[in-house]
């Protein structure tokens, strides 16, 4: 073959080949933000080169079957192509990070007239309420609070010195409460009043608070029935009422706690107080309930003894069910009503655990009713046949009824509290509304959560469609002036200049069109109350 001479950089090579000399040669140019260029010389055919790199390669053939013939060389094609010099931002930048008012003058211990002469930067509010709300630039904030303390230490110290108060104030914040309630007088009574009290005259609230009367009734003319005749199906009848009298009370405590707004600890507010509150109680009636109405009862089995006049249990009873039958009727209407507003069966609304308190008073009252009738029931066999065993089985009657109760509110309470998720016809309604509107491609890992008294916590990941979110953004521009500032651009300084101030309003845009269809699911589904809504 021919000997081909192929030099690259300073070392030369020889090499058999069958075809005639190529030669190579490169020139690298690496391109920075500024406009600047950097030639870094040549490089060989088997080197790597950063960023831009021109090519200029030459070749020539001769014709091995016509000797002395040669073509002349014919330039290959020329292709530049220009790099951005990558920017290094280090593990943590901030100068481009915005931060509220009022955690600049909580974190650098500033006044808001020391606020005023800083840029304010009008941003996207993230509240429902407000469209848009004012920032300020971190770096702008800092060099203030340097200003105003003269040096980071000394910031640090007023930073210690006010923690350290702000602890002491609250180790005495019991005492604090208890001098504003002597002075309370003084000041006078301006803050507005609670609508607590007000929900005990509607809806589970008046429901829980005529059962907590009539329990209570129960439980005083039971106590005096048994201590009168000594039956063990009274003394169980009148633990019942006990029992229910107290787990009403903590179900009125409940409602009451889940009306409180919510604070820092707990962002999502207090509406799972009332679950706590029926699985406490669920759990209240098994012990105090079905655990001595069963021990009532064994005893009365190992250890009999006669009863003496049924007569005024008998009427005790009777006045028993006739409340307990009321009490029963006003939760029954009440579920029926809020099924009826959600289009649910009546048992649906039971079984799901729609309204904890109101189910508590329910199954109580339901249970109450069954229990007068089996305790009335053994004491009519022991008053007819004189044996003590009925009233002792029907002690462990009513036991056995309590326990089934309780054991349904244990698991229809938790089941709540796990966090369970809605129906599948309402997430794919909600799913559906997403997938309809033309910014979204695709939605995955969607996820819709009941957080309890039908509020409803949904989060999907969202695959957006950059063109329509790009173009709803050059809706909204003056294109002819777009067009000419797309003209005016010249040199990578000004190219990076424009992308920069386009690219940071098409997110902007992006984040208008997340706004937009929380609010969508918002409105369209009242149950809704919170929406996630991340960017895939």
């Amino acid at each position: 073959g021919w000997q081909v001479s192929m030099k690259s950089g300073s070392l030369s090579y020889v090499l058999p080949y069958n075809r005639l000399p190529v030669q190579l040669m490169s020139q690298v140019r690496v391109y920075t933000s500024n406009g600047q260029k950097k030639d870094l010389g040549s490089e060989g055919a088997n080197g790597s080169a950063r960023g831009e790199t021109l090519h200029k390669v030459e070749t020539g053939r001769q014709d091995t079957t016509n000797a002395g013939q040669k073509q002349p060389k014919q330039p290959i094609q020329v292709k530049v192509k220009a790099v951005l010099k990558k920017r290094e931002y280090g593990p943590k930048y901030t100068q481009n990070n915005f931060i509220t008012g009022v955690r600049a003058i909580n974190e650098f211990c500033l006044k808001s007239s020391d606020l005023d002469q800083l840029r304010k930067i009008k941003r996207r509010s993230p509240h429902d309420d407000t469209e848009t709300f004012t920032v300020y630039l971190r770096s702008d904030v800092e060099a203030k609070s340097l200003e105003v303390w003269g040096s980071p230490e000394a910031l640090a110290r007023e930073r210690k010195r006010r923690k350290e108060a702000e602890i002491k104030y609250r180790e005495n914040l019991f005492r604090n409460q208890r001098l504003l309630w002597e002075y309370k007088e003084f000041f006078g009574n301006t803050k507005p009043r609670s609508s607590t009290a007000a929900m005990f005259f509607k809806g589970p609230g008046k429901v829980v608070m005529v059962a907590i009367c009539i329990n209570g009734l129960n439980f005083f003319f039971k106590l005096l029935a048994w201590v009168y005749t000594g039956s063990a199906s009274m003394f169980s009848e009148a633990i019942h009422s006990l029992a229910d009298t107290c787990n009403q009370a903590l179900l009125a405590l409940g409602i009451s706690q889940s009306a409180r707004t919510p604070d820092p600890s707990h962002p999502y507010g207090f509406t799972n107080m009332r679950y706590i509150a029926s699985l406490i109680s669920g759990v209240g009636i098994f012990m105090m309930g079905a655990g001595l109405s069963w021990y009532h009862g064994i005893i009365g089995l190992l250890h009999p003894h006669p009863v003496e006049s049924l007569l005024w249990a008998y009427c005790i009873l009777a006045g028993s069910l006739v409340s307990e039958g009321a009490t029963l009727l006003v939760a029954i209407n009440e579920i029926r009503r809020s099924a009826r507003a959600k289009g649910l069966s009546f048992y649906q609304y039971v079984v799901q655990s729609r309204d904890p308190s109101t189910n508590v008073v329910l199954l109580e009252d339901a249970a109450a009713v069954l229990s007068v009738a089996v305790a009335a029931t053994c004491m009519g066999l022991t008053s007819l046949t004189g044996n003590p065993y009925y009233d002792s089985v029907g002690s462990l009657g009513v036991g056995t009824l309590l326990g089934t109760v309780s054991a349904f509110l244990i698991y229809t309470n938790t089941e709540a509290l796990l966090g369970r998720s809605i129906e599948p016809e309402q997430l794919q309604r909600l799913t559906e509304l997403l997938e309809s509107d033309p910014v979204v491609r695709a939605i995955h890992d969607v996820k819709a959560t009941d957080m309890g008294m039908s509020k409803v916590r949904f989060k999907a990941e969202v695959d957006f469609d950059g063109r329509v979110v790009t173009r709803s953004y050059l809706e909204k521009q003056d294109i002819e002036q777009l067009l000419q500032e797309i003209q005016q651009v010249k040199t990578l300084e000004e190219l990076e200049a424009f992308m920069l101030k386009h690219g940071e309003n098409i997110i902007d845009t992006l984040g208008a069109e997340v706004d937009r269809l929380e609010k969508d699911l918002k409105q369209r589904n009242p149950d809704v109350r919170h929406v996630d809504l991340e960017i895939l």
